[in-house]
């Protein structure tokens, strides 16, 4: 369809549905005028004061108002906002064959019913409704209808419905007035009714179609197929990627493992990053990437060795598993970190995040990364009551995740899922959400209900173990044990304990069967660990002997000098209130001096 002598011209303001003042400038000279707005609809976010409107002059001389207003520029777009202009256009693709190729009728506003459809078409074998509907609301790349609720749309779909009942083929057609858009979904949040009404004629056998526009200064087309995405939660991860690239360009931190994303570097940062913060991984990812910087160090390196770089991280069976993949490697990949998601999930350690991540970052594979933080970000932005514990949620987030990556930058956007959870949605306290790019997508956030998501199964209470921790030395070494190869901090460093909380008595009795005289013993501090399913209440003392030799009898004891274990012995950090009283530095405290300034 076209138009005829157009206008440019400023829109000032809307005083009523129908009509708007607009400036325009002819012949150099600036007038106002009051033209007649065809589109009735609210369209409050095209008529912006400002914005660049075409305005089609009337052919009725005697007319109030001399022009109609019948397109607006949003951005770079041209959106026409004529309500006449989808069935005008419509007729003519019905009629040129473009979507019914033996098209034998066409015929406008025609009754079934209670309503009067806007066409009825027949083929050689097929009669057809169609009611077509103009949508000018575009958000995040999405068209949504309606702008405002309609009580006549919803019955036009249930009539629909009865119709297809009765053996007519009937079809709702949103003509999308604009391009540059990448799907169709029901503006729920307008009126819930019109998409449940949709859904239910979907579900009937009534055909739901989205075509976009051509648009110009003087005409308008019905130009592509647009997807239709009456699945809400789809519909709005589909909005998601562009905005949210966006704001990790201008907003991500400078990470070491991010600035050389290499595939050992990923790895490794990904490991380390598993229930620990960010800043606590920085000093120990450089300390381990200047010992350990490839594969084949790492396979290689000792047990003690490795576990006294990581001691501190806690959750020590990943650094094991790391060996365990870096051996797998050098057996299996000659060396070579496997770059497919499917490679990558069979080496020890390594799930389904950890490979998506390795997959997306390093090699720039389009596989989604779903750990905690994705998984409480996305819940808050569907409002999604789903048990985030639940292996089969992560699964089902992780394939509706997969079409809506951006195919250029699939490690951008799983680490901007990342940091969106680290820094803006967080997860105690309230989240940022004047911060977040998705602040007017977020169900959570328009709900005012962030803090009730995710949704997650209680946990079973951990178990609580009571013991006495015993640091036994004489004037030259302290003595310390191995813990079992299997089961909590299995392979780390140790001092002797007794079950419960002991009593100065019991301690002594105890020290007594070892064989040891106690020339000075001290009670110390309690503390308290938590583990992933237990906690340990620890309550000390600290045991001065003549001399430790009468202990060997315990194969499990070793006697060290306590500056030994600063360098060979790991020790974990659940034992940092006793080891502080032998000047030893463990774990966290002793790699805040590794360097002061990273980061």
């Amino acid at each position: 369809m076209e138009y005829e002598n157009i206008s440019r011209g400023r829109f000032l303001k809307r005083p009523n549905r129908f009509i708007a003042q607009v400036e325009i400038q002819e012949d150099g000279k600036i007038r106002e005028e009051t033209v007649h707005v065809k589109n009735t609809g609210r369209c409050r976010e095209l008529l912006a004061e400002g914005a660049e409107v075409y305005l089609e002059k009337s052919s009725v001389k005697e007319r109030k108002t001399a022009y109609d207003l019948i397109a607006v520029k949003k951005g770079d777009v041209i959106v026409n906002m004529d309500s006449n202009a989808p069935n005008k256009a419509v007729r003519e693709w019905l009629e040129s064959g473009e979507y019914f190729k033996d098209v034998k009728l066409v015929r406008p506003e025609t009754t079934y019913g209670n309503s009067r459809f806007d066409f009825y078409v027949e083929t050689g074998s097929e009669k057809i409704f169609i009611e077509v509907k103009g949508v000018t609301l575009e958000q995040q790349g999405m068209a949504l209808f309606p702008d405002a609720p309609s009580v006549r749309a919803v019955k036009h779909v249930e009539e629909l419905i009865e119709a297809q009942r009765a053996g007519y083929e009937s079809y709702v057609l949103f003509v999308i007035q604009m391009k540059g858009i990448n799907g169709f979904t029901p503006n729920r949040q307008a009126q819930p009714e019109f998409a449940d009404a949709l859904l239910r004629a979907q579900q009937a056998g009534v055909r739901i179609l989205a075509y976009d526009c051509l648009v110009t200064l003087n005409s308008m087309k019905l130009a592509d197929p647009v997807p239709v995405m009456l699945d809400q939660r789809q519909a709005a991860l589909n909005c998601i990627a562009s905005p949210l690239l966006a704001w990790y360009d201008g907003s991500r931190r400078k990470l070491p493992w991010r600035e050389e994303p290499t595939p050992y570097r990923v790895w490794i940062s990904e490991i380390m990053l598993q229930q620990t913060r960010v800043e606590a991984v920085k000093p120990y990812f450089q300390r381990f990437m200047e010992r350990l910087p490839d594969v084949e160090a790492l396979a290689s390196v000792s047990e003690d060795a490795l576990l006294k770089l990581w001691e501190g991280l806690g959750y020590y069976s990943r650094a094991r598993n790391l060996q365990k993949a870096a051996r797998q490697i050098m057996e299996e990949y000659n060396g070579q970190i496997p770059s497919d998601y499917d490679s990558l999930v069979k080496l020890q350690g390594i799930g389904s995040y950890t490979a998506g991540a390795i997959a997306s970052i390093a090699f720039g594979q389009l596989v989604p990364a779903v750990d905690g933080n994705v998984l409480r970000v996305i819940s808050r932005l569907l409002a999604d009551d789903r048990d985030i514990l639940n292996p089969a949620v992560k699964k089902k987030v992780e394939e509706e995740l997969l079409p809506v990556m951006p195919k250029e930058r699939p490690g951008d956007f799983n680490q901007a899922l990342m940091e969106l959870g680290a820094m803006v949605c967080l997860p105690n306290g309230a989240p940022k959400c004047t911060e977040c790019p998705w602040e007017s997508l977020c169900r959570a956030n328009l709900t005012r209900t962030q803090t009730q998501y995710p949704k997650k199964s209680a946990k079973k209470p951990r178990k609580i173990e009571k013991r006495t921790i015993l640091v036994i030395r004489d004037i030259h070494c302290v003595a310390i044990r191995k813990r079992p190869a299997n089961g909590l901090l299995a392979g780390l460093y140790e001092f002797p304990s007794m079950e419960g909380h002991a009593d100065r008595e019991e301690v002594l009795a105890w020290l007594k069967e070892q064989g040891v005289h106690a020339v000075r013993i001290e009670k110390l501090p309690p503390s308290k660990h938590i583990f992933t399913h237990k906690e340990w209440h620890m309550t000390g003392f600290s045991v001065l002997v003549d001399e430790l030799e009468p202990m060997k009898k315990d194969k499990r004891l070793l006697f060290v000098e306590p500056e030994e274990t600063e360098e060979k012995y790991p020790i974990p950090s659940a034992f940092a209130v006793y080891t502080q009283y032998l000047n030893i530095r463990t774990g966290s405290e002793k790699i805040k001096n590794v360097d002061k300034n990273i980061g």
